[in-house]
């Protein structure tokens, strides 16, 4: 039975990946949680200037399929009744505080780490809905929405192996060595199915006809 209290720093030996020991797993989170906070709170931003004109161009507005401000408009993007990154600033801004306290030495306990993975979970189901409307129901690509996307594959793949390696999520001994020994590689596969969504769904004002 795992401790009441798990640390952060418990079970740092060679058979921990090096990613989820103490220190570089704080690192870990604070880079891609400030990552996700940022691209988020630009999206508050944005929207806020289209509050005061609806007809306002964002930043992120390129062209016809690349356009923060036309996904902005569906209701896809307020699926709770209010904008969809204001979740990202709330969630993102737990993942930036653990890395801080985790840095500061906290030893936090084991229902926050379940809280942190149901969180995330709930995070990534949310992200792969929306991925899923962006581009085959709106057919419209956000770049900041894209960047959140990012940070949040890795989040959600690595909190779960860090769960998994300190005994926070009970699982047989095969299990815990196949995620922490192919996690980059199911990350990368996770982004390689996403730009090939894009590129697939796209393909045709990617790569134009001369017919």
């Amino acid at each position: 039975m795992p401790d009441s209290r798990v640390s952060a720093r418990v079970h740092d030996t060679p058979a921990v990946p090096t990613l989820v020991r103490a220190n570089p797993f704080a690192w870990f989170l604070l880079i891609a949680g400030a990552i996700g906070w940022i691209a988020s709170a630009t999206l508050v931003l944005e929207r806020l200037s289209l509050y005061a004109n609806p007809n306002a161009k964002v930043s992120c507005d390129i062209n016809t399929w690349i356009s923060c401000g036309d996904v902005m408009k569906t209701s896809q993007a307020a699926i709770f009744g209010f904008p969809n990154p204001f979740i990202g600033i709330v969630a993102f801004a737990v993942v930036i505080t653990t890395a801080v306290a985790l840095l500061a030495g906290a030893e936090l306990a084991r229902w926050y780490w379940i809280g942190l993975q149901v969180g995330i979970t709930a995070g990534i189901v949310l992200i792969c809905w929306f991925f899923t409307q962006a581009v085959y129901v709106l057919a419209i690509l956000c770049p900041y929405c894209m960047v959140v996307w990012a940070a949040m594959i890795p989040l959600f793949v690595w909190i779960t192996v860090r769960n998994l390696a300190h005994g926070v999520i009970p699982a047989p001994a095969g299990v815990v060595k196949f995620a922490s020994g192919w996690a980059w590689v199911i990350v990368g596969l996770a982004y390689l199915g996403v730009v090939a969504a894009i590129f697939f769904k796209f393909m045709a004002l990617i790569i134009p006809s001369n017919a």
